[in-house]
């Protein structure tokens, strides 16, 4: 049977995740992360796009990634593909490192923007790795944070934030008043 062709067009955002084969870990340490990240980069000379946020889990990884001028399938690609010979080449391992093709789900609007931002950025915490998103090392989180990451850029997220950005971003994120669910539904639908 075949697959269905995925929605693109010039500006398409998705929230996108690739698992490891059988749920296995696609990071093994430290250098595994920084490597996964080079090589965005190094995917993004070549596809334009940007991310606005992500979160490296030990067996799946999660991109807000909107598209510029290439469809998301030729990112992936190239993405998963190089990273997958590096895995193996490095442990020295056969086969398939993701299980299936990546997983993308379009971003339509500004709620689902936002809350998948937030969803990336707590995966961690939900996974009980870690007990703030702060803390844990492989997430866009602390760009928001005022540090920098040149992975990701947080305009067009914090824009949708009264002043102060940062930390109103954090609160939504971390559940606060004002940002509870009820408020949260009002403020981005």
């Amino acid at each position: 049977m075949a697959r269905r062709r995925r929605v693109w067009f010039p500006g398409a955002m998705y929230h996108v995740t690739s698992r490891g084969n059988r749920k296995s870990d696609i990071f093994l340490d430290d250098e595994d992360f920084r490597t996964y990240l080079n090589m965005l980069e190094e995917v993004r000379s070549v596809y334009l796009f940007h991310l606005h946020s992500y979160c490296l889990m030990t067996n799946h990884v999660h991109l807000l990634l909107e598209t510029v001028d290439h469809p998301l399938t030729e990112i992936m690609k190239m993405l998963n593909f190089h990273y997958a010979i590096y895995f193996n080449k490095r442990h020295e391992l056969v086969g398939h490192v993701f299980q299936d093709r990546y997983g993308a789900r379009l971003i339509d609007d500004l709620h689902h923007f936002v809350v998948s931002s937030r969803y990336i950025h707590m995966n961690p915490v939900e996974a009980s790795m870690v007990d703030s998103p702060e803390i844990y090392p492989w997430s866009s989180y602390r760009a928001f944070n005022s540090n920098s990451d040149p992975h990701v850029t947080t305009a067009k997220l914090l824009s949708n934030f009264p002043e102060p950005q940062i930390k109103n971003y954090q609160r939504f994120v971390l559940g606060l008043p004002p940002y509870g669910t009820e408020e949260e539904i009002e403020l981005f639908v």
